[in-house]
């Protein structure tokens, strides 16, 4: 090679990067203060004072989004602080993170009002701008083709989100075939509803729970999942799996928060069956993969399965889905950006090439088996306790077939899960690689969740035990 024509190459480049510096930290900084910001408000706002509406009612402070800015903005917290560290330590990375930082931060401005947000539509719309702003980001990914992955996402999520709007339209024509005028705001929504048995109020119902139920990842609208969390850039799938789900969340919580003591019966059939079916779907695909990003996003399948089985039963299962869900976006963001170290190592996804993982990253592979003991329910973890109230919940509920095929299903996925992941962390490695050294700043992220899930698990501090209760009663539970 030409050794001139590297350093005009150089030459050239290296105001870019100069002029560019400040991008990665800057977007550091700004999760910094959100963090600080909600953790004051979270801390500092009893719930006697709430809600508190903004914006003309169209953005709510209540215990929900009180909770769930806390959880995304310590997320981001998280992937900011890991992404600051790959652009210190991988050269090569340096031009693609700084492309994606600034949609990161529009990404996470957009969630944040999301999350606020008190109307169904306003609501709407912004999960399609975090939508628009995800695919910019994802098509930066090296993996598989993510340009056509991206394309894909896109049309499923305008699909799912298609049939959230049908649902408006279908209840929007039961209030007028009433003579009453309906309000999308998430408080008066439940004005224009009705007790007796009216089928345009149902299917606006279903349509609703099934487009939000494809943004969770619920069968049968789950495919766009797997493929999604793989091909797209680490960070872009911590963001998805434990940001951009608990906006969808929020939205489901507000539906049913909305419908509460109306059509439960009919609320109920429609989760239990997606939940079942994202569960069987769940344990087949893990007994198959051979791809530790695709295991984590067929997990995150099941988990969304366990989500909606608690949300059908109500009562003290509510308590346990809201803590499984605050649990599980910590653990998502853990084992995503431990992925994406083991894949900037290896250079590879599939679980047969990382063979010996624990000798070449030890603090990421122990860090990354504490992530996968978190998703599989063990305690200490605040998901083994979560899962216990669920299943107490569904035994009180008296629906012994969801409790027994729970069970059944979390087994198999257990056993499927440790078959391919366990080798991969403490087998006999094909070649003999030195150990990485990993920088504190790169494995602090890792600590901080695993100290969050061991946390809540053991000993809740009571001011969030008095906002989880209150979001677990806000959506039927005891």
């Amino acid at each position: 090679m030409n050794p001139v024509a590297n350093a005009v190459s150089a030459s050239t480049q290296a105001p870019g990067l100069d002029r560019g510096r400040w991008i990665v930290p800057g977007m550091l900084a700004c999760a910094c203060a959100a963090w600080l910001a909600t953790l004051a408000v979270f801390l500092l706002t009893p719930l006697e004072a709430l809600p508190r509406f903004l914006a003309g009612g169209y953005l709510v402070l209540d215990a929900t989004s009180m909770l769930f800015l806390l959880v995304i903005n310590t997320v981001f917290l998280g992937i900011s602080v890991y992404m600051f560290s790959r652009e210190r330590s991988s050269a090569e990375l340096v031009d693609d993170l700084r492309l994606r930082a600034p949609w990161s931060l529009l990404f996470m401005l957009v969630m944040n009002l999301g999350i606020l947000c008190n109307h169904l539509i306003l609501q709407w719309a912004l999960i399609e701008v975090t939508t628009a702003c995800a695919v910019l980001m994802m098509v930066c990914g090296k993996f598989g083709a993510p340009r056509a992955v991206a394309w894909r996402y896109m049309l499923y999520s305008s699909m799912t989100l298609a049939m959230c709007f049908l649902g408006f339209m279908c209840l929007t024509q039961s209030a007028a075939l009433r003579g009453l005028q309906i309000s999308f705001h998430a408080d008066q929504l439940g004005l224009a509803l009705t007790a007796a048995k009216d089928p345009w109020q149902r299917l606006g119902l279903a349509f609703m729970l099934f487009g939000l139920g494809g943004k969770l990842g619920l069968a049968p609208l789950y495919s766009w999942l797997p493929e999604t969390y793989e091909a797209a850039p680490t960070s872009t799938s911590a963001l998805l799996a434990s940001v951009q789900f608990n906006l969808s969340v929020v939205a489901m919580f507000r539906v049913l928060q909305a419908f509460q003591g109306i059509e439960v019966g009919f609320v109920s059939q429609e989760l239990l069956v997606m939940g079942y079916a994202s569960l069987l779907v769940a344990a087949i695909q893990i007994m198959a993969a051979r791809n530790y990003k695709r295991l984590i996003a067929y997990a995150c399948i099941s988990s969304s399965g366990v989500i909606a089985l608690g949300l059908s039963v109500g009562g003290v299962a509510a308590y346990g889905v809201v803590l499984y869900i605050v649990s599980n976006a910590f653990v998502k963001s853990l084992l995503f950006i431990t992925a994406g170290r083991m894949r900037a190592v290896y250079g590879s996804n599939d679980t047969a090439a990382l063979s010996g993982v624990i000798r070449v990253l030890p603090f990421g592979g122990m860090l990354f088996a504490g992530g996968i003991f978190a998703l599989l329910g063990f305690p200490p973890f605040a998901s083994f306790l979560a899962e216990m109230l669920i299943l107490s919940g569904i035994v009180q509920a008296g629906n012994l077939l969801a409790f027994t095929l729970m069970c059944v299903m979390l087994t198999v996925i257990f056993v499927a899960t440790g078959r391919s992941i366990f080798p991969m962390l403490w087998g006999q490695p094909q070649q003999v690689r030195p150990p990485y050294k990993e920088s504190l700043l790169s494995v602090l992220p890792k600590l901080g969740f695993v100290g969050l899930l061991t946390m809540l698990g053991t000993y809740t501090p009571q001011v969030f035990t008095h906002v989880i209760s209150a979001v677990a009663r806000s959506i039927g539970g005891s």
